[in-house]
């Protein structure tokens, strides 16, 4: 298979094997190679996202290894002290490099309820835009079983998804998955390129993984599907292996690691969720913004909108209309249906002036919006 152009967005998902070298706490060694190699990313252009684990080993190795057990309190505790040790040694390390970090923490509410959802992925984009380096990890401190996402691997996918990322990458402490458990079968071959992930594929992955992550090759299969579906590539790649970020996006990193491919690029994803979903309201537009989304490529901006139908808030699915009354787009909106209405006829510069914020220029962003 031939090497697809290189990407220019990633997420990097890093587990906790992979930051301790097995051990019990953090490897300095192990946080310099992986933060070295993102910063050379970053020189090529490539913006990348890291979620990483790793909180809870942190803490473990700044109180003393304490024998706390393995219940949730203990765990979050860890989680509390041990979250700015991780980010600390990030932020130098990355220093290094003349490059921030910024911290994010995140539940499964801030990926399911929209208007979070959009929040985050505002944040995210823009910590991405300055070249910033987002470091991510699940709010383990507060998260309970009713809004926890339940690991990071899946947790990447979920902020791939999130950034349209190009390629997730899952390094972990294995060159891949293998047809069986190469740990207890010598005959377990490395499966280089998944294309469906059939009863057998599930079958391979096994169960649990190493005894200082919080899963095994299951939860990395659920974020490979996750994060196809949504239209982006992903690989499992071993994390200790040397310059693995940099070989994975070289010509010959089909040959490393497990490959997944996507069910679909991320415009016909996208393009399919608008389609399918149900309008909760409606922009009608005059001829010459008309014109302009038809033509292709352009976003929706206020000064082109001339009455708005509909209760709605930000982020929901809106129907876009000509003056003949012929539905010519759809797309998300930045704002709600009281905040447009103040809006119509507005140029974008006198948004913040109107409504006393803003969110965005455009009313609907040329991403999220499609023609009918």
């Amino acid at each position: 298979m031939q090497q697809s152009a290189s990407p220019q967005r990633l997420v990097i998902k890093v587990g906790t094997s992979v930051l301790t070298g097995g051990g019990a706490t953090l490897d300095p060694r192990r946080l310099l190679m992986l933060v070295q190699q993102i910063a050379e990313m970053h020189e090529r252009g490539i913006a990348a996202a890291l979620v990483s684990s790793g909180a809870i080993a942190a803490g473990r190795g700044a109180l003393g290894h304490p024998g706390l057990g393995r219940g949730i309190p203990a765990k979050q505790m860890l989680a509390a002290v041990g979250q700015p040790v991780l980010m600390h040694h990030y932020a130098d390390l990355f220093g290094i490099f003349r490059l921030h970090t910024a911290q994010v923490l995140l539940t499964r509410g801030d990926l399911t309820h929209r208007q979070r959802y959009l929040n985050a992925r505002d944040t995210l984009n823009a910590l991405l835009q300055q070249r910033v380096v987002p470091i991510i990890n699940e709010n383990d401190t507060v998260a309970t079983e009713e809004i926890k996402v339940g690991d990071n691997d899946n947790l990447s996918a979920m902020v791939a998804n999130l950034i349209d990322a190009d390629l997730l990458v899952l390094l972990t402490d294995q060159p891949g998955l293998f047809t069986t458990d190469p740990r207890s079968d010598p005959e377990a071959r490395l499966i280089n390129n998944v294309t469906e992930f059939d009863e057998a594929l599930w079958h391979s992955a096994g169960g649990a993984g190493s005894k200082q992550g919080t899963g095994g090759m299951i939860t990395k299969l659920q974020a490979a599907q996750l994060a196809t579906r949504s239209g982006t590539a992903v690989v499992i790649a071993q994390g200790s292996r040397p310059g693995v970020l940099s070989e994975l996006l070289g010509p010959q990193g089909r040959s490393v690691g497990t490959w997944f491919e996507p069910a679909m690029n991320q415009i016909e994803s996208r393009k399919r969720w608008l389609l399918s979903e149900r309008p909760q309201g409606t922009v009608h537009v005059d001829q010459g913004a008309a014109r302009i989304l038809r033509e292709g490529g352009a976003s929706l901006l206020p000064v082109g909108m001339t009455r708005v139908d509909g209760s709605f808030e930000r982020g929901m699915i809106v129907r876009v209309l000509a003056p003949d009354g012929h539905e010519i787009a759809r797309g998300i909106t930045n704002y709600n249906a009281t905040d447009l209405a103040a809006l119509c006829g507005a140029h974008s510069t006198e948004i913040e002036e109107r409504l006393g914020y803003i969110y965005a220029e455009e009313v609907i962003h040329r991403d999220d919006l499609v023609l009918v």
